[in-house]
């Protein structure tokens, strides 16, 4: 494994999952390391008539299960082994849905909120010239990501088409409707944790108007989340993005906040620049004192590696559902189960987006389309029901304090344990609560 990485702290939650469950040798060594690993180098002319080189990178970490499928994230914190980490969590999220997928990622360093719409654009189609060779719709299939969205899929799914000669959709989900995008796709992260957690809290007595929770994160995944909790009536006490964070003890208008910080977007751009900082009547904090609010959920969906060793003591929320990808280190983990606190894992809570993919791979490949209700059924079926199969895994009720936090770091990585040995799918039937 990578020494002093992500790749190698993620890793670290494999290690203590297959304690639970029985594979072959072979299968664990070959998933030490990522499959394949490509860097690219991107060319752009700016606006300006300058010459600019970004870096892009793809990575398939294993494609036992199917094709890979991974987003494609633009980040100026992008780096090979972020990508690799990424394609990793990616490897077992689609194992725990029982998606017939293998893992893997993409990502180009940039910061896409100083570039303009053309600028985006070359940018997006150069990235696609320079991988076409390495994805395709029975190889690896990109979705959105950070700072990506349905029009830089379509940018992207446009530019493979014109390489290959003829109009390949399934390369690359998340697309515009009209380009055969699937309903639910943009909403389906959130809207998945949403079921999750609708699921899960009746388990712990707490009805929604009595459950507070802060989200740390108010993009795609956030902000729809916090919305979706708010209508539901969940006390939503605090919510985040880059700039920092609002907090209200009795509870924050989200509708409001959403308008607020979508009433700032710039036309010129396909981003929003302004910040949940701009609305009124709220607490100002940084995003470092929303994870230590005293609140009954907190949801980091942000970027990975929010909750630390460093920071970990001084959470105080009871119940945490990931939505960002690996936002809790493994060393974060042992402090949190110390405190007692439930972690529900990335891999499943935010498997919402790669569900939708899947259904839109389908789409794409069958030629039939089915409406938003068909699309938001399945999607409730298929992660309710998995959220339900790991809540009662035999290697839960192993322990005398069953449904007490456990030293379960990662227990949802073992469930169908991605890889398959030889054409045999693993099923141990271990799912994924960790504390």
């Amino acid at each position: 494994m990578m020494s002093d990485s992500l790749l190698s702290d993620a890793s670290q939650r494999l290690e203590q999952a297959l304690k639970y469950t029985s594979i072959s040798e072979d299968a664990i060594e070959s998933l030490k390391f990522p499959q394949t690993s490509l860097s690219v180098s991107i060319p752009v002319r700016m606006d300006d008539g300058s010459l600019k080189v970004f870096q892009g990178y793809r990575v398939r970490y294993d494609d036992t299960r199917g094709p890979g499928k991974g987003g494609v994230r633009y980040h100026p914190g992008v780096t090979m082994d972020e990508v690799q980490s990424l394609a990793f969590w990616m490897t077992f999220k689609c194992a725990a849905l029982g998606l017939p997928f293998g893992g893997a990622k993409g990502g180009i360093t940039v910061n896409p909120k100083v570039l303009s719409r053309m600028e985006l654009e070359r940018l997006s189609r150069g990235y696609i010239d320079a991988i076409a060779d390495f994805i395709g719709p029975d190889i690896d299939i990109l979705a959105p990501d950070v700072y990506t969205n349905s029009m830089i899929m379509g940018w992207m799914m446009d530019q493979y088409s014109i390489i290959r000669r003829f109009i390949c959709p399934a390369v690359v989900t998340g697309k515009p409707i009209g380009m055969g995008g699937s309903l639910g796709r943009e909403s389906a992260t959130a809207l998945g944790a949403f079921f999750v957690i609708e699921a899960m809290m009746p388990k712990f007595d707490k009805p929604p108007a009595a459950t507070t929770v802060a989200i740390q994160g108010f993009g795609n995944a956030g902000g729809i989340l916090a919305e979706l909790l708010y209508l539901a009536g969940y006390r939503v006490v605090a919510v985040s993005d880059s700039q920092g964070a609002i907090y209200s003890r009795n509870g924050l208008d989200i509708l409001n906040v959403r308008k607020a910080k979508e009433a700032t977007r710039d036309i010129r751009a396909p981003y929003c620049d302004g910040s949940v900082c701009e609305t009124t009547e709220h607490e100002v904090l940084t995003n470092a004192e929303l994870l230590q609010l005293d609140v009954d959920v907190l949801v980091p969906a942000a970027l990975e590696n929010q909750i630390t060793e460093a920071n970990a003591p001084d959470v105080q929320a009871k119940l945490i559902f990931e939505v960002a990808n690996g936002p809790t280190t493994s060393a974060a983990d042992r402090i949190l189960e110390e405190k007692g606190i439930y972690v529900f894992p990335d891999i499943l809570v935010n498997a919402g987006g790669v569900t939708v993919s899947y259904f839109e791979w389908v789409q794409n490949r069958s030629g039939l389309y089915w409406t938003l209700d068909e699309v938001n059924q399945k999607l409730q079926s298929r992660i309710v029901e998995e959220a339900e199969r790991i809540w009662r895994s035999p290697v839960i009720s192993q322990f005398p304090c069953a449904r007490q936090p456990t030293s379960m770091p990662s227990i949802a990585w073992v469930k169908r344990s991605a890889p398959k040995e030889r054409g045999t799918t693993i099923s141990t039937g271990v799912g994924g609560i960790k504390s």
